[in-house]
């Protein structure tokens, strides 16, 4: 991985951070009474990076970025494995190989999609105490009740320590008030040993608002062409975006090679604003499926409310071309204008005739297949009854439950 904190096979670290604007780049290694400081090289392409030969696995470092010293902001690592003391804290060097997985891992290649019985689980709601440890004890009941697909919501370390998940800042560290990466791990071994595959929901299409420091020393990573309900776009299609995208592309990889997930939900792909091709969530498909995906069963699954039949193209054999299925949310929408009878909001799509929406999406996918949205006031999805049924992930409600 390019980004962050690497372990040398020698010994030390290697830490490297993707900063063009910036001139002068430091890591502080925190110690217990005092701290060290040691400057990055400014390399080509915007990259800083140094060696440090006492950094080991647990040493706590930040960035110290601008010039000059006694002025520069510090940061944690945005490519950071873990920050156990929050987003605002000292991010840890991490060694990936320590976790020592079960001897039955290796015999693991997941489950086809069409075994997929999904079940949405909120790490921090799920037990009483909120942790990867806890909830991995109730694993085998999730099994007995025939689950064979959980869908971790948002792990991205977050501020405070309650929080849906999608407002977080460091894409590679999974959130701490939840536990250790050890024990993240632990939980993905103990549903694999029960035959269930671990799907993690990731957030590409903005940062949180609280503890995300690239604003501050990054102007690249944003695009100010693109708005969006956060501010400027991630950028994806500007000027440096390659950097950009790797980082988004290689975080795809991480979570399934370093934690051995199952497969990834993208949230909102309908938010990101790309005009290159193939767009990033074309080529993080393909990075997985060229990937990890050769080895063992990987899915993408996305949340896209333009319905863009596009993404959900199977090719002669029947195979994803790109994502592997779609939260279908004509589904939900046309069932909760039924049963409730709300009609505010983008319910009002639904409100007209919510029975022939139903039934036109469970049979064809979509409801709207570019009828005109009343909500959106322009024309709204693509023609999807040629796909699958299993290009779909149909839901009547969506529960994040608290297990008693």
């Amino acid at each position: 991985m390019p980004f962050g904190a690497e372990l040398l096979t020698d010994g030390g670290a290697r830490f490297r951070l993707w900063a063009p604007s910036v001139e002068r780049a430091e890591v502080e290694l925190i110690g217990a009474e005092k701290s060290s400081f040691r400057s990055l090289r400014r390399l080509a392409g915007g990259w800083h990076e140094a060696v440090v030969a006492e950094a080991g696995p647990g040493a706590r470092y930040k960035f110290l970025v601008g010039a000059p010293a006694a002025q520069s902001l510090s940061a944690p690592d945005p490519a950071s494995r873990f920050n156990p003391d929050g987003v605002h804290g000292p991010s840890v060097v991490i060694d990936p190989g320590a976790h020592a997985w079960d001897a039955r891992e290796a015999a693991w290649h997941g489950l086809p999609w069409e075994e997929a019985v999904l079940y949405e689980l909120h790490i921090g709601t799920f037990t009483s105490e909120g942790t990867y440890a806890a909830a991995a004890r109730l694993l085998p009941d999730l099994a007995d009740l025939g689950i064979t697909a959980l869908q971790i919501m948002p792990l991205a370390a977050f501020p405070g320590s309650r929080n849906w998940g999608y407002d977080g800042v460091l894409q590679y560290a999974p959130a701490a008030c939840y536990g250790s990466p050890h024990e993240l791990k632990a939980f993905i071994d103990t549903a694999h040993r029960l035959g269930t595959m671990v799907f993690l929901d990731v957030v590409y299409n903005h940062f949180g608002p609280d503890g995300n420091y690239l604003y501050a020393y990054c102007p690249e990573f944003f695009n100010s062409a693109h708005r969006t309900p956060w501010g400027s776009a991630i950028n994806f299609d500007g000027a440096e975006s390659r950097a950009v995208r790797d980082f988004f592309v290689h975080n795809a990889l991480y979570w399934i090679e370093e934690y051995r997930f199952d497969g990834l939900r993208m949230d909102a792909v309908h938010a990101l604003r790309d005009s290159q091709t193939p767009d990033i969530v074309c080529e993080i498909a393909r990075a997985l499926r060229e990937g990890p995906g050769r080895e063992r069963h990987v899915h993408l699954v996305l949340e896209n409310n333009r319905n863009q039949a596009g993404y959900l193209a199977r090719d002669p054999a029947g195979r994803a071309v790109c994502a592997t299925a779609q939260w279908d949310d004509d589904v939900h929408h046309a069932l909760h204008v039924l049963l409730s009878g709300e009609r505010d909001g983008y319910y009002a799509d639904y409100a007209r005739a919510p029975l022939a929406a139903l039934g036109r999406s469970l049979a064809e996918g979509f409801a709207y297949q570019g009828e005109h949205s009343m909500f959106r006031d322009r024309p709204r999805g693509e023609l999807s009854g040629h796909l699958p049924p299993t290009a779909f992930v149909g839901t009547a409600k969506r529960i994040e439950s608290v297990w008693n």
